[in-house]
């Protein structure tokens, strides 16, 4: 393991403030040591901590990495094939609630077909082999119908609930109005059973024009979600154009807007659609202007980061930052960007069962790296 001191100053750190309360007040400073546990992944999505020690680490192009305490890597075979284009390929990863029991892992992917590449869920054991892993009884479990030629915004993140269902984020693929089609899993959020079914209570399971694993519609291209550690709800943060980069908390059978209001502008510079707001339609809690590209969010619950506790970091891509938010119930009333002298786009964040922070590096050159206080 290389280990590289990088002192952040969460003063000299740019503090976001506009619509903030308490923007300009003096901030203490830390310091935080950047420990790059394993280097040399090529475009690392996502990762997974394993209870018996080391990581899994998914890379774009469609590799499971297992990294082991040390920084070692291995290949982990038995995964599906990928659709690696674009911002397609291997993409999240979750272990199963009871993994010290099942051994099973979750992962997301995009997968090819004539009628383009959509995003589906993947569901295999990982089972020990010579001082490695392998994947066994692998099967796409879910395919989503968001099916679309190119490699634009297929998502997707998972999160476990506290009752063992599996919200599964979904993009648009960039093609906004099927974000508003209930017909298709396009532009939603999805909650399925760990069979890769919906769930029976599920907003639409009996409406005719609904797919029944829906949970809410309206979505750009979420690529963070996390379930918040006291209340038990699902969050998320979407992508939006230029600006109107999200978080929304989504609740059951709600519909977040897009592409019918946003925050943001087209690339070319014209309105998106028919404003901001729209009866029906509902508001984020916190949104990016100019953005930053969002993906990976974990909420702080540890006692290694006193300052951070109840915290929410988002990380930043085209920001290439850490954002931090403090929170005061649904409520954002600060933000700060860490990691700004790291200069490196934050792919995905997580709390290690540790009690430390990691995150990976999005480049050729990706890093798993801890945060140490």
């Amino acid at each position: 393991m290389t280990t590289r001191k990088f002192a952040v100053s969460t003063l000299a750190a740019v503090a976001l403030t506009v619509g903030l309360t308490g923007a300009g007040q003096a901030i203490a400073q830390s310091s935080i040591q950047l420990e790059t546990v394993s280097d040399g992944l090529s475009y690392p999505w996502g990762v997974a901590f394993l209870p018996q020690g080391g990581y899994l680490v998914t890379e774009r192009d469609g590799l499971l990495k297992f990294v082991s305490e040390e920084g070692d890597q291995s290949i982990v075979p038995g995964v599906p094939e990928v659709f690696a284009q674009g911002q397609g390929g291997l993409l999240d990863i979750a272990l199963s609630p009871d993994f010290t029991n099942d051994a099973t892992i979750f992962m997301t992917f995009s997968q090819g077909s004539p009628e383009g590449a959509g995003t589906s869920l993947f569901r295999a054991r990982l089972v020990a082999d010579e001082g490695g892993y392998r994947l066994e009884d692998g099967k796409t479990i879910f395919a989503a119908n968001n099916k679309g030629y190119g490699g634009r915004h297929f998502g997707s993140r998972l999160a476990f609930a506290p009752d063992g269902s599996l919200f599964m984020t979904l993009g648009d693929r960039g093609d906004g109005p099927r974000a508003q089609d209930t017909g298709e899993h396009t532009g939603s959020v999805l909650r399925l059973t760990p069979d890769g079914e919906p769930v029976a209570d599920n907003p639409f399971i009996d409406e005719g024009g609904y797919k029944p694993e829906i949970w809410s519609i309206g979505h750009r291209n979420p690529q963070s979600a996390a379930i918040h550690p006291e209340t038990g709800i699902l969050w998320i943060v979407e992508h939006g154009a230029r600006g109107g980069d999200e978080i929304n908390i989504p609740e059951a059978g709600k519909n977040y807007g897009w592409p019918v209001i946003s925050y943001g502008r087209h690339y070319s510079g014209g309105k998106i659609g028919e404003g901001t707001s729209k009866p029906g339609m509902e508001q984020p809690i916190h949104y990016w202007d100019p953005s930053i590209a969002p993906s990976g969010m974990a909420f702080v619950t540890s006692p290694n980061y006193p300052d951070w506790q109840g915290d929410l970091l988002v990380g930043a891509l085209r920001g290439q930052h850490l954002a931090k938010l403090e929170l005061e119930g649904e409520q954002i009333t600060s933000e700060q960007q860490l990691l700004t002298e790291l200069g490196e786009r934050i792919r995905d964040v997580r709390q290690g069962p540790d009690g430390f922070v990691y995150v990976l590096t999005d480049s050729d050159d990706g890093r798993l790296i801890r945060l140490v206080p």
